[in-house]
């Protein structure tokens, strides 16, 4: 068994799987807690970029408890209304638009993005968010989640690409079409870009790992010649470039754009 905290235990098997975690906190966690935060996203099918691991659980008590933090445990002391709660497989978690809301104060903009656009594909609508953002205009993060909503498009396939999004937006550049899907005079497949600015002929690609398999390498290098013979100029960059060099991206951007 692995001991999570003085009083928590559960089997080594178990013991990596985020609904196990969540139930073995639970069992000891005060009357109407309520996961929420990392973990009611992660409950919610939503990845947070840009965040070290954690297995800690994120729970919501009443505003007055006196139930502390364990090392199994972040305790937040904020309200909650019932349409704030809902139940997912059986566990009392905040909902969608709540989580999101929780998470502007946490989180950076970036990463925020991220959560966003992963909200708005089929979990909730903007509308949702702007709502649960305009019950708590002020405290922390309120002015976070009013920036990044209306950069919020739910057809981003991936939460770096929202991170690089975020950071193009920042500085200034004009907002880009997302999973662009490119054809010939002939109305022929070219491919599809991650990112894409129509008047300019400019497309980004941000590989991941599954891009460096033989079989996708070969298929990339394909659809780029095709792309750069149509008149596209086509960049690519990693994950590594986008945490590690992101003036040099924004940089080649800007000189595609303003070529």
């Amino acid at each position: 068994m692995l001991r999570l905290s003085r009083d928590t235990y559960l089997p080594h098997a178990v013991a990596g799987v985020l609904g196990a975690r969540v139930e073995a906190v639970l069992l000891t966690a005060p009357d109407r807690a309520v996961i929420s935060h990392m973990t009611a996203a992660g409950l919610w099918g939503v990845a947070i970029p840009l965040q070290r691991d954690d297995p800690r659980v994120h729970l919501t008590v009443a505003t007055g408890s006196s139930v502390r933090g364990r090392c199994d445990r972040v305790v937040h002391r904020t309200p909650l209304t019932d349409p704030d709660v809902t139940t997912r497989d059986g566990v009392p978690v905040t909902t969608p638009e709540r989580t999101w809301r929780d998470l502007a104060g946490v989180l950076s903009p970036a990463a925020l993005l991220a959560v966003t656009d992963q909200m708005l594909d089929g979990r909730c609508a903007q509308a949702d968010l702007a709502r649960q953002s305009a019950r708590w205009p002020t405290g922390r993060g309120c002015a976070r989640a009013r920036e990044v909503l209306p950069v919020g498009d739910p057809r981003a396939e991936s939460p770096m690409e929202s991170v690089l999004r975020w950071i193009l937006h920042e500085a200034g550049l004009p907002a880009p079409e997302l999973q662009y899907v490119v054809r010939d005079d002939a109305g022929e497949l070219l491919g599809r870009a991650d990112l894409a600015w129509l008047h300019q002929k400019v497309l980004v690609e941000l590989d991941g790992d599954v891009h460096r398999q033989r079989d996708v390498f070969v298929n990339d290098l394909r659809r780029q010649n095709r792309l750069v013979a149509a008149g596209w100029t086509v960049l690519r960059f990693t994950s590594a470039d986008v945490l590690g060099r992101a003036h040099e991206v924004v940089a080649q951007i800007r000189r595609a754009l303003g070529r």
